[in-house]
């Protein structure tokens, strides 16, 4: 009797266990929320050279983390903030182009977010500022009826590594994060 509620006990604890495939969000997910925004492959920019109108544009960041920009060429931008893509752009363009430009750059478009799982409509989303996992996923056609509501697992990449955390839906998100909803268990 005392084998059988022994063994009982631990194929219960290995079916909880297998429950909790992911630790909650490292601290890093947090930390993130306070730096600067960084662009990535996806975002595009809006640059303005002040009395520059054929350098005035917006420009797409590739997969190879560059843009095309007139008379420089390619910029190099994952990882920078906009004011450090300010300050390359115009120190290259004092080099022989322009003698004191003035450049301004700001975010025209966040790479899109892409929610899966136990949603009514899973895919790719635009990013908003101040999106929060819960308004994602009613922009994903809300839970189904399968789904564990009380968190998510969320990836994303920090620093150039890719980190699944489990979070709770009332969480902020940033461009680039992937949504996964899970199935509920009972």
């Amino acid at each position: 009797m005392k084998r059988l509620s022994l063994i009982s006990a631990l194929l219960a604890g290995l079916v909880l266990s297998g429950c909790s495939g992911y630790r909650p969000a490292p601290a890093a997910f947090h930390e993130m929320l306070d730096q600067p925004y960084r662009l990535g492959a996806g975002d595009r920019i809006r640059v303005t050279v002040f009395e520059q109108e054929g350098l005035t544009n917006t420009y797409s960041i590739d997969q190879s983390g560059y843009f095309a920009f007139p008379l420089v060429g390619s910029v190099p931008a994952r990882g920078h903030t906009v004011k450090q893509i300010e300050a390359s752009l115009a120190a290259k363009l004092r080099e022989g182009y322009l003698r004191d430009p003035d450049v301004s750059v700001e975010v025209d478009r966040y790479r899109p977010i892409f929610v899966m799982g136990e949603v009514g409509a899973a895919g790719q989303y635009s990013y908003v500022p101040g999106l929060t996992v819960q308004k994602a996923i009613a922009v994903a056609g809300g839970f189904t009826p399968r789904a564990n509501q009380g968190s998510v697992d969320i990836t994303r990449d920090i620093n150039g590594k890719v980190i699944t955390g489990r979070v709770r839906t009332s969480d902020p998100l940033l461009p680039g994060d992937t949504v996964y909803v899970r199935e509920r268990l009972f």
